[in-house]
């Protein structure tokens, strides 16, 4: 299909350029030419010449490539709304796994976590040799919760694979199998790749091995907001990826893999033009530190902050010149960065000369870099970007958004009247509040009652508890009017605001009564 678009391009150009012959049609009576003849503008230069073969890449690289079978064993029950256990109906839309023709989901009819009676579940994907002497790669969720996983290569020989280990996070898993003189795959530098370049991908969609399937590269360092794979910069790529291709090789023209086919998007879980796949050098990454240590260690600074980019708004409000970086809602006690000097409503704007953007590019850059690692970390500060050098500690994976657990205001005395232009009535935070946020003795000002429009508007509620105005510190009902007895109309206020579900930065823009 793709190969006739240049076709069609060359047809166009050809009928365009005999139109512009026949359109200057003589006249009956032909005038003098009054004036000199317009100079023809430059041709523009050619861009892309040829359609690629993709027919010797294939033949170099499908004999490392690999079909999965595996055979699923039962996990936990996982129970939805109302006790009921999902069926396939119920898998989401976007982002589905590529499992191929038999898998069931967990609890449903013949899939694990079922009734013993019933049959067991089977999913197939691909994967890729990595050495010669029997080292694959393919994704996690192709071998999880395996029972045996088969490995069958292209010259149809059957392995029974050894899980090495996996990872959850990056969706990469490391098999072994008991065989040697293998075609290993060459890996390419995936921090080269750009988008507008071709893409190649072998793999078993749907059962049907060594499908070839070809595209271009979309974009890079796409993140995935629907799973927990905030430290993939994901490869995208318009490339046809189905159920089975999970796990396989997705390549440059030089039969290099870049990168390893994971998800789509997709409403209706068939191919729509969207797929995405893990850079090759993070996956190999994960690979050597399985190998060597049989887990995965990531770093971390130490600071919670916004997943989503900041609004103009929020901008405005730090006076900041644009909405790029990741807004500090909260720094972890005793972590890098609290002993570096990064604060909340600090913006860190880039990682070692590394840029970000965008909040989601942050955790790629600190977590796919090893405890201990020493990082330049620059953050905008009161009007100018600021440097702070620190050491990277291994991540706590049990550090909860904000550290809050579920919250449930307690009855008091009734607040008094509002004494600032936000409308906000504060009150004394009580101890068992103060648990019940992790809010340390002595910070913060629980909000009793919600006068202002402007703030109601931006999602302040009664019960939230707020810790700063701005860059300072608020800890009595007393502090909070005092820090925003200026606040006039038009100016934008940022509250560190605390509730059940973590710290967040909020924007309030009071305007004058007659708006």
């Amino acid at each position: 299909m793709k190969k006739a678009l240049p076709l069609v391009a060359v047809v166009a150009m050809t009928a365009a350029a005999t139109t512009a012959i026949v359109l200057p049609v003589a006249t009956a009576e032909p005038q003098a030419a009054t004036t000199a003849p317009a100079q023809a503008a430059p041709a523009a230069p050619q861009l892309v010449t040829g359609l690629p073969d993709f027919t010797r890449l294939v033949e170099q690289v499908a004999p490392g490539v690999v079909s999965i079978e595996v055979l699923v064993g039962a996990p936990a029950a996982r129970a939805q709304p109302g006790g009921q256990m999902p069926d396939n109906e119920m898998l989401p839309e976007i982002f589905r796994r590529f499992f191929g023709p038999g898998f069931q989901l967990p609890g449903a009819p013949g899939g694990p976590g079922a009734d013993p009676g019933m049959p067991r579940g089977t999913s197939t994907g691909t994967g890729f040799v990595i050495s010669t002497d029997g080292y694959v790669l393919t994704n996690h969720h192709v071998v999880e919760n395996a029972q045996t996983v088969t490995v069958r290569l292209q010259d149809r020989r059957q392995f029974e694979a050894e899980i090495v280990g996996s990872d959850q996070e990056s969706d990469v898993a490391l098999l072994k199998i008991d065989a040697n003189g293998l075609t290993a795959l060459r890996t390419g530098d995936a921090s080269l790749v750009k988008p507008g370049q071709w893409a190649v991908a072998i793999g078993s969609p749907f059962g049907l091995e060594q499908s070839v399937t070809a595209g271009i590269v979309s974009a890079t360092g796409r993140s995935n907001p629907y799973a927990n794979q905030q430290y993939v910069p994901f490869i995208q790529t318009d490339v046809a990826i189905n159920r089975g291709n999970s796990g396989g090789p997705l390549l440059n023209t030089r039969g290099e893999v870049i990168g390893i086919n994971s998800q789509i998007f997709s409403n209706t879980g068939g191919f729509q033009g969207v797929s995405f796949a893990i850079p090759i050098d993070m996956a190999m990454n994960v690979a050597e530190q399985i190998k060597d240590t049989g887990s995965v260690q990531r770093g971390q600074v130490g600071v919670l902050f916004n997943a989503i980019p900041m609004t103009q708004e929020q901008a405005r409000g730090f006076g900041l010149p644009d909405t790029l970086g990741a807004l500090v809602n909260e720094v972890v006690p005793d972590s890098p960065a609290q002993k570096a000097g990064i604060e909340p409503g600090d913006v860190i704007r880039a990682v070692d000369g590394t840029r970000i953007y965008q909040p989601s590019e942050l955790p790629p850059l600190i977590g796919n870099k090893a405890p201990g690692t020493r990082v330049r970390v620059t953050v905008f500060r009161e009007g100018r970007e600021r440097d702070f050098t620190l050491t990277l500690a291994p991540l706590d994976r049990s550090l909860a958004s904000g550290g809050a657990g579920s919250a449930t205001p307690q009855p008091g005395a009734a607040p008094s009247a509002s004494s600032n232009p936000l409308g906000l009535v504060g009150e004394p935070l009580a101890d068992a509040q103060r648990r019940q946020l992790g809010v340390e003795a002595g910070k913060g000002v629980r909000i009793g009652r919600v006068e202002g429009l402007a703030a109601r508007r931006a999602g302040i509620q009664p019960g939230d508890v707020v810790l700063r105005v701005g860059r300072d510190e608020v800890n009595s009902p007393a502090e909070l009017d005092r820090a925003l007895r200026d606040a006039r109309a038009g100016d934008t206020v940022m509250l560190l605001v605390r509730n059940a579900r973590g710290s967040q930065f909020i924007a309030v823009t009071p305007r004058a009564e007659s708006e």
